[in-house]
């Protein structure tokens, strides 16, 4: 995300609706600053199609919505040959919700030598609302070695993802289709996957309007949440198998 001047938009103390309207956001995506890493307000935040992002604990908490978004519905990964084969082979095991705390620890680590935005606030933020059964998880394993993963937060049937890792390789894409493969059973509507970048659009994930995004989100206030711990069905495999790639 680009650096702004940080004291542009400040928010006042959370209150009912403590964001403003998301088409203020600036050109850059940023919407406000200040408020609260709890649970009411990162809530609030997603299911308005808002997220915090900021460099570290030490600076203000920033809040985006950016135009345009990053979205992709399940079943629609875009999964290549050799993917495929690693899928058929069944390489690596896959859980869901087993090691939450694991996996954010190690979407932090993996990007601390180019900076992250996984502060330890931001952590126990998203561990505080995996608790609630909000924020969930996707673990790839090698012999009881944790070696892939991501993590987000599921409000209606919508997927707000945040980030992912793999210290091998298709670890990460594993994990990615294992989600899209469980959310297409439940069907959910779509993926959340924030900003547009080229390893995103590899994997199909397309880009969508602000107006697009928020209207899906007014979809989906009606539908209720898939809360609680998160299994994968044995079913998933084959799900994810019929995804058809290009690459």
């Amino acid at each position: 995300m680009p650096k702004r001047n940080r004291s542009s938009r400040f928010l006042a103390e959370a209150q009912q609706s403590p964001f403003p309207d998301p088409r203020q956001a600036d050109a850059d995506g940023l919407l406000a600053v200040g408020g609260a890493l709890t649970p009411d307000w990162l809530v609030a935040a997603y299911s308005r199609g808002i997220f915090p992002w900021f460099d570290d604990d030490s600076g203000p908490l920033m809040w985006w919505s950016p135009d345009p978004r990053a979205v992709i519905e399940p079943g629609r990964m875009r999964v290549s040959r050799s993917l495929q084969r690693t899928l058929r082979r069944q390489e690596f095991t896959v859980s869901m919700d087993l090691a939450f705390s694991q996996v954010i620890g190690q979407c932090a680590r993996t990007r601390s030598e180019t900076g992250t935005w996984i502060t330890a606030d931001m952590q126990h933020a998203y561990t505080q609302l995996h608790t609630l059964g909000l924020a969930h998880s996707v673990e790839t394993w090698r012999n009881d070695r944790l070696v892939g993963g991501l993590y987000g937060i599921s409000l209606g049937r919508m997927f707000f993802g945040e980030s992912m890792f793999a210290l091998e390789t298709d670890a990460s894409k594993v994990a990615f289709a294992a989600l899209h493969a469980q959310l297409a059973l439940w069907q959910f509507a779509l993926i959340d996957c924030q900003l547009p970048n080229p390893h995103l659009r590899s994997l199909g994930v397309a880009s969508e309007s602000r107006n697009q995004f928020l209207a899906r989100l007014a979809a989906n206030q009606a539908a209720p949440t898939h809360r609680g711990a998160w299994q994968l069905e044995e079913r998933w495999l084959d799900r994810a198998l019929a995804m058809r790639g290009t690459a």
